[in-house]
């Protein structure tokens, strides 16, 4: 599936932080969808939440990267009880294997339309 200018999310300027989060599904659907489209909903209600980006290809490797204003908006987030529940969800269910990887923005830029 190719990704339109609608997919990148919209960021202020640098420094911010983003959460990588690589992972390679196992078969089938079990709720994942849906779960996964809560969790983006429930983030971005979240204090610090800037942004989303996901892609996953047909073989279930995909990558989503969200964007946050501090390393304590990311922990509380880790913390929230419903996140937490998707968490062993994923690591029971949903995740044959996965990274998470925490960075700094320093800087940023691209091409745009």
């Amino acid at each position: 599936m190719p990704m339109t200018t609608s997919s990148f999310a919209q960021l202020p300027e640098p420094p911010y932080y983003s959460v990588i989060f690589s992972s390679l599904r196992t078969p089938g659907e079990n709720a994942y969808g849906a779960m996964a489209q809560r969790m983006v909903e429930l983030a971005s209600s979240q204090p610090g939440y800037l942004g989303v980006e996901s892609a996953r290809d047909s073989d279930g490797f995909g990558i989503t990267v969200s964007y946050w204003t501090s390393l304590e908006a990311i922990a509380a987030w880790r913390r929230h009880a419903e996140h937490l529940l998707a968490q062993e969800s994923g690591k029971e269910v949903w995740y044959e294997h996965y990274e998470l990887r925490i960075a700094l923005v320093e800087r940023a830029y691209g091409k745009r339309p």
